[in-house]
């Protein structure tokens, strides 16, 4: 059985297809160990510590992610990850788990950057003002 699922985070998006297999995780063709910084990896990888570590030997992962930072390309991995996960055992203990661990390994977060207006250096921040 073959599973495809997404994530996003900020301006990132991840796809992700789960599959049976020996364990491998790809993150854009590449293994995710050799993913850096350190950070995103482990951020990638949390949805196989909090599932049983046997899970992650029987599934393959291969993710896809384009756009956004750093870290926000692990975030939408990790929940694509965790997503197709859930889809692919159709498991609801394991859905519960990630939910009460943290919403967003389920869930996209949909907060996104406020665009700068004119009058200010940023979104919300104006100019000084000058009175002499």
């Amino acid at each position: 059985m073959v599973t495809n699922t997404s994530g996003k985070k900020k301006t990132a998006i991840a796809r992700a297809t789960v599959r049976e297999g020996q364990g491998r995780v790809r993150i854009n063709a590449q293994p995710v160990e050799l993913t850096e910084p350190e950070m995103a990896r482990l951020k990638m990888l949390e949805p196989f510590r909090i599932a049983e570590e046997e899970l992650r030997d029987t599934v393959d992962v291969e993710v896809d992610v384009s756009g956004g930072g750093v870290m926000g390309q692990a975030d939408a991995a990790r929940t694509a990850i965790a997503r197709g996960l859930v889809e692919f055992t159709n498991d609801a203990e394991l859905r519960d788990a990630y939910m009460t661990f943290d919403r967003s390994l389920l869930v996209n977060d949909v907060r996104q950057a406020e665009s700068k207006k004119w009058g200010g250096p940023g979104a919300r921040a104006r100019y000084q003002k000058s009175y002499r």
